[in-house]
């Protein structure tokens, strides 16, 4: 990689890196669609470039969500039963999403879903809703089959879960703080999964750069990473102290660039 390609994807990791901190949000979003570019720059193979770049995403929250998860653990706010009883069924979701759905998902499809999640999760933050709660927690059946619903659907956008399981959690009765803060435990056992997923289900591609395990591209994650893990408790300790409901706003309108960014490059795979 070129100076100018790590310099980029260090910026990346310290611009997700504080957001994760600051907004409880998982990083993937922000760094796809960069990676794409560096990607694209470093003359990758098109058709795995967007693969790429979510697989490498997902694995740099292996490393950004465990400053969080002992932050939260610190102050006794994980739920750590609920956090066992919900990691089965998503280690086997994200095991599954990332080994055999993800790779068999085309690049235009692949990069019209991402799109579409990023205009789900900024509506979600424009509109700040939270459900009312409803019910208890499922048994340990539904436990599971929520569990794999949500790792399979994070492992084909790269994301941590948070998205369907602080809703999920929230209708179940469970306090909203405690809520968001065993989400975060639920995000290393599913990035984890869903990273080995990606590097099992495509071992062995000949289509893929050196220096790849799997769509994982390890450069990127060491260059993001690196810089990521400082940020992030920079974006928690600020979070005391602004209007997070306000900053999620300008996040959201943020976050409708980066969907048209990836509606075009879907455009552009599919050959309009």
């Amino acid at each position: 990689m070129l100076l100018s390609d790590i310099l980029m994807l260090m910026l990346c990791g310290s611009i997700s890196g504080f957001l994760a901190g600051l907004l409880g949000i998982g990083g993937g979003m922000i760094l796809v669609p960069f990676m794409i570019l560096v990607f694209n720059h470093l003359g990758f193979n098109q058709e795995v470039i967007v693969h790429m770049a979510i697989a490498t995403g997902m694995c740099t929250i292996l490393f950004t969500t465990s400053s969080a998860i002992w932050a939260h653990h610190k102050h006794g706010s994980i739920d750590w039963k609920l956090v066992a009883s919900l990691s089965p069924g998503m280690i086997f979701g994200g095991l599954i999403g990332g080994s055999e759905l993800f790779e068999a998902l085309k690049t235009s499809w692949l990069s019209l879903f991402f799109a579409i999640f990023i205009v789900y999760t900024s509506i979600q933050m424009l509109l700040n809703k939270k459900p009312k709660p409803g019910r208890e927690l499922p048994g340990s059946l539904g436990l599971f089959s929520f569990g794999a619903f949500a790792g399979g659907l994070a492992s084909l956008v790269g994301a941590g879960g948070a998205f369907v399981t602080v809703p999920f959690m929230l209708w179940c009765n469970v306090k909203p703080h405690t809520a968001m803060a065993t989400s975060s435990g639920l995000g290393l056992p599913v990035a984890a999964a869903a990273t080995l997923g990606y590097m099992y289900g495509s071992w062995g591609n000949p289509t893929l750069p050196t220096g790849s395990m799997g769509f994982v591209y390890l450069p990127a994650v060491a260059c993001i990473v690196g810089v990521s893990i400082f940020t992030a408790p920079w974006g928690a300790k600020l979070a005391r102290k602004l209007d997070v409901a306000q900053l999620k706003r300008v996040f959201g309108v943020m976050l409708f660039f980066l969907a048209a960014f990836m509606f075009n490059e879907s455009r552009k795979a599919f050959g309009f």
